[in-house]
């Protein structure tokens, strides 16, 4: 599953695209009725290639990368952890000032250019307008490195579907999770780059009638304490309370995941704290290896005990977040 598809063009530095306008300026060549209208007819096609070039480049730049309008939401979280949001945004506008700024110094050279009979005001008005698109470009020369690198960036974001209702499953390693997203899916669950993890996210796909959801497990994520992450996995688990509409949190009571029953619980506590208001499902894992008798849903991915309760459980719960939704939807 690749990352995130925006369609975002390769971002040429500043060199490469003033290369690319002169370039393309530097082969045409305008007949005209006589020597100055030659001359003349010349100049303004130049003038208008160059800058059509900068202008058509960059406000493509603006039109390609993502918006970024919707704060508190799980996919800007993301940018702003990985790329920076505030910069993001400041690059953006340098780029489409530039392109404004271009379009405008494009067409009061033209003007000028039509205006004079003087072969040497053509060409003195047309090496202003290119020293001057020149120095604009120049301007942003950081904000196009910026984008270029965010390009890359926005590639390797996690392919999850930020507007489809989703269950998160937590947990120790070696609970049985991954065992679960396999089984609870109706289709092979699929491995997506997530920055914080190194073996990515991985992202499995329900249907229940009419309605689709995603299951996902963030391994390195939601498996251990939260005071012992570092800032941007802490940043990242904040990101994940925008995408998480129900928790289902593996608790494995036989300890052969290599984690004491208190260790696990507290780990629980700690995602309690951390998605309030998120509804959170508990289940027992390795059912067939030892039963707590106790009143959480005990199950075994293994074995296949109890799946279809659990599988049951989980539909439930999501079936009233697609309720919620749709009241909510009607509210707005």
């Amino acid at each position: 599953m690749a990352g995130m598809d925006f369609k975002i063009p390769t971002v040429l530095s500043s060199e490469e695209l003033m290369e690319k306008a002169f370039h393309r300026a530097s082969k045409i060549q305008k007949n005209g009725t006589n020597a100055l209208d030659g001359r003349k007819k010349t100049a303004l096609a130049k003038v208008t290639a160059s800058g059509d070039i900068i202008v058509t480049t960059l406000t493509r730049y603006v039109n390609s990368f993502p918006r970024m309008d919707k704060e508190g939401d799980f996919f800007p979280e993301l940018v702003d952890i990985v790329i920076g949001i505030d910069r993001y945004k400041k690059a953006l506008g340098a780029v489409n000032w530039c392109a404004g700024k271009a379009e405008k110094l494009k067409n009061d050279c033209l003007k000028d250019i039509r205006r004079t009979k003087d072969p040497e005001i053509i060409e003195a008005t047309r090496r202003s307008f290119y020293g001057r698109l020149n120095s604009y470009v120049d301007r942003i020369a950081d904000d196009l490195l910026f984008l270029q690198d965010a390009k890359n960036k926005f590639r390797r974001l996690p392919a999850v579907d930020p507007n489809t209702p989703t269950v998160v499953v937590a947990g120790f390693p070696n609970v049985g999770k991954s065992n679960l997203v396999t089984v609870l899916s109706t289709a092979e669950p699929e491995i997506a780059p997530y920055p914080f993890t190194t073996k990515g996210i991985i992202v499995g796909h329900v249907e229940d009638d009419w309605r689709k959801y995603q299951i996902v497990d963030t391994p390195g994520l939601l498996d251990r304490e939260f005071d012992k992450r570092n800032a941007i996995e802490k940043q990242a688990v904040l990101a994940l309370r925008y995408l998480t509409d129900v928790i289902l949190f593996v608790i494995d009571p036989s300890e052969t995941c290599g984690f004491s029953r208190e260790v696990q619980e507290k780990l629980l506590s700690t995602v309690e704290q951390g998605f309030p208001g998120v509804r959170i499902i508990v289940a027992e894992s390795k059912c067939d290896i030892m039963k707590t008798g106790g009143d959480r849903i005990c199950f075994s991915a293994q074995s296949g005990e109890n799946m279809d309760i659990l599988t049951e459980i989980v539909r439930k719960e999501m079936r009233e977040v697609f309720r919620r939704k749709a009241v909510e939807a009607e509210v707005e």
